[in-house]
């Protein structure tokens, strides 16, 4: 487990993750956590789970607020501009989708931000333009790491150093980051996003641990490494990123 900025992570250690009973059956399994007042609704996670059927991976995360309804503001430029996420930390190794095997946390999420599109085969808000719809959530993997780079305890999405070639997605975007662009489309209803994932080898998803965490990133001003930094943790599900969800439980 790697923690975060010690000073976000107080309040969260408040809410006290524990194996849903909700009434609501969509909200039956996986962590459930008390709301609280301290976090924007849109971002407050009440109940995170992953569970699957065939070889497709539901991930849905429920907030007290209407998901998705904040996005970032429009910066004009890359350096500094903001991206808010929803996000899926998992024990699974990053080579399930094609990155190379132990090279950080893998992690699902769900992201907006306005200053820049990283879907290039992709089409989100079907203008006829794959480039100009980064505001529009959607989905991506991506493999973090911690890097005082980016402040005390705090993650990045790891850099790959120029000249590097490591193995990587077939959706890779192009960005020198270990991120993949793979389509999935979230969807979003009342307070609840989820995304349905499709996987070749649906056993080791079913053998991994997850959490969720709400959270905001920024691009390093200077648009170099660390290019992308998480710089506001909005709530963890499990209080400490302890990651005590379980697949279909």
């Amino acid at each position: 487990m790697y923690p975060f900025k010690a000073t976000v992570l107080a309040a969260a250690l408040a809410a006290t993750a524990c194996i849903a009973t909700a009434h609501d059956k969509s909200h039956q399994g996986g962590i459930t956590t008390p709301a609280s007042q301290a976090v924007q609704a849109p971002f407050d996670i009440v109940h995170t789970k992953i569970t699957t059927e065939g070889n497709i991976a539901t991930f849905h995360m429920a907030v007290s607020g209407k998901a998705g309804a904040l996005h970032p503001a429009k910066s004009g430029k890359l350096a500094g501009s903001e991206v808010f996420s929803y996000v899926w930390p998992t024990s699974l190794d990053p080579s399930v989708v094609g990155f190379e095997p132990k090279s950080g946390i893998l992690a699902f999420a769900v992201t907006s931000h306005p200053d820049f599109d990283d879907t290039p085969l992709f089409d989100e808000n079907g203008d006829g333009d794959p480039n100009n719809d980064g505001d529009v959530w959607h989905s991506h993997w991506v493999v973090l790491k911690p890097d005082a780079a980016c402040g005390k305890d705090a993650l990045k999405v790891v850099d790959i150093p120029a000249g590097a070639k490591p193995k990587l997605p077939k959706t890779w975007p192009g960005l020198p980051i270990l991120i993949d662009s793979p389509g999935w489309s979230p969807s979003f209803t009342g307070g609840t996003v989820e995304v349905r994932v499709p996987f070749d080898d649906i056993g080791a998803v079913e053998a991994g641990a997850f959490d969720g965490v709400s959270s905001a990133l920024r691009v390093n001003a200077s648009v170099h490494n660390p290019l992308l930094c998480v710089v506001n943790v909005f709530k963890v599900a499990s209080g400490n990123l302890s990651l005590p969800g379980k697949v279909n439980r």
